[in-house]
């Protein structure tokens, strides 16, 4: 498999504004945020996180994303985190695109460790105790979606878990002859999940052959491979390393533009009830 990774760095003093990142769009009903825009000069730091630096590429913001947030994390060699994150309400997925580390689910003195590479998929449920660390000489770099998990009175909240994406089936969308699939990772019917992370694939000329139009939040990380999307009223081209966000109801559809596959790592807000009330209020 193929996953972009950003490098960082810093566009010239030559360089036309109107080029990788001057494609970046913000709406009131979807943005783009394109690979170009990932340099040093956007990154963040974290508290209780050695030798890592993140791009936060959607948090919730009012006229913004509502119920998640993303970052692209690298961590250098030797660093991570044996306190990775206090809110006892985040529930995470981490996605690998680049490098090794480990994880040990119930802390750095207990629980299983897992060897992770490009492809590991982690999920981890509010009040999980676990740790990080990148243990090889290069640098590791991972997806983390974190969204505030929201707890149903007789439903039980799901156990952590990390597999590869090479263990989990792309099931074609019927009548698309497999030109159009998706990697899940839990089970569609598993009430007790409220997100869904998966893989969406396209092959070259794959569609979604009309205007999507649904309650569920998006945000849309290319890992690889182009397409023409529709936004709401717009076509935009994204590539391999682009992110979208979409608000709930925006419309949406595509055209993989090929010449090879175009995959996207889709997160969507599932399994609840809609707010009656502000998210934070």
């Amino acid at each position: 498999m193929s996953y972009w990774v950003p490098r960082g760095g810093l566009a010239a003093q030559t360089d036309l504004t109107t080029g990788q990142s001057g494609r970046a769009v913000f709406t009131e009903a979807y943005a783009v945020i394109p690979r170009g825009t990932l340099s040093d000069i956007t990154t963040s730091r974290l508290p209780h996180w050695d030798d890592t630096r993140l791009w936060v590429i959607a948090r919730p913001l009012s006229g913004f994303a509502e119920t998640f947030s993303q970052y692209v994390v690298e961590v250098a060699a030797g660093g991570g985190s044996d306190r990775p994150d206090d809110d006892p309400d985040a529930e995470s997925v981490l996605f690998v695109v680049d490098g090794s580390a480990e994880m040990r689910i119930g802390g750095a003195d207990g629980g299983g460790a897992h060897a992770l590479r490009p492809g590991s998929y982690a999920f981890l449920p509010p009040g999980t105790t676990w740790t990080l660390r990148n243990t090889s000489g290069e640098t590791a770099t991972f997806h983390w979606i974190r969204k505030a998990y929201e707890r149903v009175d007789g439903v039980e909240v799901p156990e952590a878990f990390v597999v590869h994406e090479d263990d989990v089936a792309i099931e074609p969308m019927p009548d698309t002859g497999g030109a159009w699939g998706t990697q899940r990772f839990v089970d569609p019917l598993d009430v007790r999940h409220d997100m869904h992370v998966n893989i969406v694939t396209f092959e070259p000329g794959g569609a979604i052959p009309f205007p999507e139009t649904h309650v569920m939040e998006h945000g849309l990380y290319v890992l690889e491979g182009k397409a023409v999307y529709l936004l709401n009223q717009d076509w935009v081209e994204v590539q391999e390393g682009d992110f979208m966000w979409l608000r709930a109801f925006c419309p949406q559809a595509c055209y993989a533009g090929g010449p090879g596959r175009f995959r996207y790592l889709l997160y969507k807000d599932v399994n609840r009830h809609p707010r009656l009330r502000p998210y934070g209020g």
